[in-house]
């Protein structure tokens, strides 16, 4: 269940703090459609280094006289230049638990409250066994949506081979996700592309076809049946040692949940305990589908040879929401309140991310680029409002010409 994923997209407009405004334009910055990407079959697991950009640039033309263009991008090089500078002083100040301690207390903490959650619903009363359906599904959240994230950007440990042993467990065992597919996906389209139409475009959380209401509310019950078919599906693009290896985690992770409700949790019918995994991993579902949506779609959008460079796109592409308890804990920081962070520094630890959010919005504004923010409340009222234009017509394409 990992995220990869908003206000209209209006060809000359960008979303900042919620309210559209006039974007400035650059003509000629874009970097490319997908090449040099690796296709999941071989793709290795390892994350993008920060600053990471796609490849050479289509049209990097000279559109204008001089060289504008070449010359709008080495500024642009050089402002993304100087943010990592500020940044990277900040994690090599920090501790190791700053840097990965706190994030893994929290999943350590999820599993600690396994058991507590298991033999609450052995109660016959109505408070004990919601308390444990809520802990349950609080728990399947975490290891879920945070756990995996982080693994995908393998953020959880400095070294690949433990990020990789973590990415299988989290994504696949506790997810019933293939990691090629989840970090190819997620890692280099999504976050190589964002808000790039036809590649990291989050088109894949767009479902026209269904009214607005059941989209944003009923349809969320679904996820847990769904990831599972979804993933099926994408096995037949990678190897079949690797296809193996999911299924063997998939079936090893269902079971496991399955088991612990028949035989800890006292569920006298197969249907019952169904009935309860379906309850507890739809729990959050609600929030996972809407976190998705709101902080690209809407957002301006661009064509893959129009593109702006890294610190554009990312500025202008993403939004955060306010921080949350739950959702801090349970989502963690970089997909909640430091989503642009996260996305400007993928391989950062959610708490690592918050640390860096000061410096980062407050650069940002000093540069005078866009530092997105919303409500949840104000960007749902939105999507309810605007749906069939946000999630059903073609997003109109944000052209940027020059540099202010």
């Amino acid at each position: 269940m990992l995220l990869e994923d908003g206000g209209p997209a209006s060809p000359r407009g960008r979303q900042v703090n919620g309210e559209v405004s006039g974007t400035p334009r650059l003509r000629g910055m874009g970097d490319p459609s997908l090449r040099g990407a690796t296709a999941p079959g071989g793709s290795r697991t390892e994350v993008m280094a920060e600053g990471w950009e796609p490849g050479p640039a289509l049209g990097d033309g000279n559109v204008a006289p001089g060289g504008a263009p070449q010359r709008a991008g080495q500024h642009e090089e050089a402002l993304m230049t100087e943010l990592s500078e500020l940044v990277q002083k900040v994690v090599k100040s920090s501790s190791w638990w700053e840097r990965h301690g706190v994030d893994i207390s929290i999943l350590a903490c999820s599993f600690l409250l396994l058991p507590a959650g298991f033999l609450c619903l052995r109660s016959a009363q109505a408070i004990p066994f919601l308390a444990g359906v809520l802990t349950l599904g609080v728990v399947h959240h975490t290891l879920t949506v945070k756990g995996s994230h982080l693994a995908s950007h393998n953020a959880l440990t400095e070294s690949k081979s433990w990020g990789k042993v973590w990415a299988i467990f989290f994504i696949e065992l506790c997810s019933a996700f293939t990691v090629e597919q989840a970090t190819y996906n997620h890692v280099k389209i999504h976050h190589g592309y964002t808000n790039v139409i036809g590649l990291g475009d989050s088109s894949t959380w767009k479902l026209p076809f269904l009214n607005r209401y059941v989209y944003m509310f009923i349809a969320p019950l679904a996820v847990p049946i769904l990831t599972p078919l979804v993933a099926l599906d994408l096995l037949r693009n990678v190897e079949w040692k690797a296809a193996l290896r999911t299924l063997c985690c998939m079936f090893l992770g269902f079971y496991c949940h399955y088991w612990l409700l028949l035989h800890v949790s006292g569920f006298q019918s197969p249907w019952s305990a169904l009935l309860c995994m379906l309850l507890t991993r739809s729990l959050l579902a609600h929030p996972y589908i809407h976190v998705n949506i709101f902080q690209h779609i809407g957002l301006p959008m661009f064509a893959a040879d129009r593109k702006p460079k890294r610190i554009h796109l990312m500025s202008l592409g993403v939004l955060n929401l306010p921080r949350n308890a739950l959702l801090d804990w349970s989502f963690g920081h970089s997909l909640i309140s430091c989503h642009v962070e996260h996305h400007l520094f993928p391989s950062l630890s959610d708490n690592m991310c918050l640390k860096i959010k000061p410096i980062v919005s407050q650069y940002l504004k000093q540069k005078k680029l866009p530092y997105n923010e919303d409500t949840y409340s104000s960007r749902l009222w939105l999507f309810l409002q605007r749906c069939e234009e946000l999630m059903a017509h073609a997003p109109a394409i944000t052209e940027l010409v020059g540099i202010q």
